[in-house]
């Protein structure tokens, strides 16, 4: 499998090679990655102990080979590499201010590959081998997915050497959390080709819903993957927030953002539309504008 992206500046597929790639092709392609692994490797356990191990002291090590292999451009972080006190820390690092310009328009809430749907209800995209990812099952919540039947959908893929803390796209009042509980499945392309229904019906998950004034309500939902035992808010329930403040951060790993919103209110562009049709993500940055 070739995992191919949009640039959005140069318009150039690009191919991606995720680290752990030969691993995680094991864990989810494999007949016995599948048989032998996977049930281990999804547990909670195994990863809130790899997040641990992230947390120490003597993880600093690895954090300029990751870079180095990555290519990841340390100008924009606020800490130097030998600044930081673990991996943890320099994984969900902190930026340099202007580093995320914020543009007109429904911004992109971090760093990642999008995926844009028009209208979830006519997303064929949640039937894999005969199995159906509902609106409802994601949301765990009969009423809101009625709510949100035909909202536009739109999937941030946040890889490992991405910026990973996340912020609000638009202007509004979030409430509080709403968890779900559920397994720790990678978010990798590879692992989306094979599980995408457990990836986003079974992972642990949790939204909560920005109002706004002009736009009327958004669903934020961040998910954790596979070494992602944490998802961390950092923002105030039912505060206004500014488009561009910051929501919350991720621990070590892949991890995803899910947004829905009101098709009638915010246009997603069209380039981004027209490469999901493609079936190719598009590139974004935190506070790119994606709609309108």
């Amino acid at each position: 499998m070739v995992i191919q992206f949009i640039d959005r500046k140069s318009g150039k597929i690009i191919t991606e090679n995720p680290p752990g790639k030969g691993f995680l092709k094991l864990l989810y392609q494999n007949p016995f990655g599948k048989i032998a692994l996977l049930p281990m490797a999804k547990r909670k356990a195994l990863s809130s102990r790899y997040g641990k191990m992230m947390n120490r002291p003597s993880s600093v090590k690895k954090i300029k080979g990751f870079v180095d292999k990555l290519g990841i451009n340390m100008d924009e972080s606020y800490k130097s590499i030998s600044q930081f006190t673990s991996f943890n820390d320099f994984f969900y690092r902190k930026l340099k201010p202007n580093s995320r310009p914020i543009e007109n328009g429904f911004v992109s809430p971090g760093d990642g590959k999008l995926l844009a749907f028009e209208n979830v209800a006519e997303v064929n995209f949640f039937y894999i081998k005969g199995r159906k990812f509902t609106l409802e099952e994601f949301l765990a919540d009969k009423e809101l997915a009625k709510k949100h039947e035909h909202s536009s959908l739109l999937i941030l893929r946040l890889a490992p050497n991405d910026y990973h803390r996340y912020h609000f796209p638009y202007n509004g009042t979030p409430s509080e959390i709403t968890k779900i509980k559920g397994d720790y499945f990678s978010v990798s392309p590879y692992a989306l080709v094979s599980n995408f229904t457990k990836v986003f019906c079974e992972n642990k998950r949790e939204y909560c819903i920005l109002s706004t004034k002009e736009k009327g309500d958004l669903i934020i939902a961040a998910i954790g993957a596979t070494m992602v035992g944490s998802i961390i808010e950092t923002y105030t329930p039912n505060l206004t927030v500014k488009k561009g403040d910051e929501m919350g951060y991720f621990a070590f790993g892949g991890s995803t953002i899910v947004i829905l919103i009101d098709k009638n209110k915010i246009k997603i562009d069209s380039d981004i539309l027209t490469n999901t049709k493609n079936k190719k993500e598009t590139a974004v940055k935190m506070g790119e504008r994606i709609g309108v």
